[in-house]
């Protein structure tokens, strides 16, 4: 039978605490809150650039979208339309930039509810990781590498 001498558990400590002070180096707030703020930006714009055709045509399938699928109650398809259209334009590059950043983040978070409340209720793992990168822009702000912070904005 053989034998692994395991580490006593000083060492192991030791090696976590080491992982976790390099791992806070590398990965700083900053770089963390950057990251977020690109990642939430990706997923709402990418979905904004499917509504519109040329520089910024909202498509007749995006209206069709918004009373067939969508649907919402109590805002009409046209309005509707062009406020998601718009909101998913204006506010990722709002986030990109770090500007205006927690009230960016918090319109987002604002339209995931919506699509979680009233369009894809069984859609809530995804809504769930849009939040946690929304959440953080929200409390913590864009960052140091944001004009937030390059104005005093935070």
């Amino acid at each position: 039978m053989v034998t692994v001498a395991t580490p006593p558990r000083a060492a192991r400590v030791s090696l976590h605490d080491r992982f976790a002070d390099l791992a806070a180096r590398l990965l700083p707030p900053s770089l963390l809150l950057l990251v977020m703020r690109f990642g939430a930006a990706a997923i709402f714009f990418l979905s904004g650039r499917t509504k519109v055709e040329g520089w910024f045509t909202i498509t007749d399938s995006a209206y069709e979208l918004f009373e067939y699928e969508y649907a919402l109650p109590l805002i009409p398809t046209k309005i509707a339309t062009v406020a998601a259209t718009v909101s998913e334009h204006v506010f990722p590059i709002l986030l990109v930039l770090g500007l205006g950043t927690r009230y960016a983040a918090l319109a987002l978070l604002g339209m995931t509810m919506v699509i979680e409340i009233f369009v894809y209720p069984d859609a809530w793992p995804t809504h769930l990781s849009w939040a946690g990168l929304l959440l953080p822009l929200i409390a913590m702000g864009g960052g140091k590498v944001s004009l937030d912070r390059a104005l005093g904005i935070l």
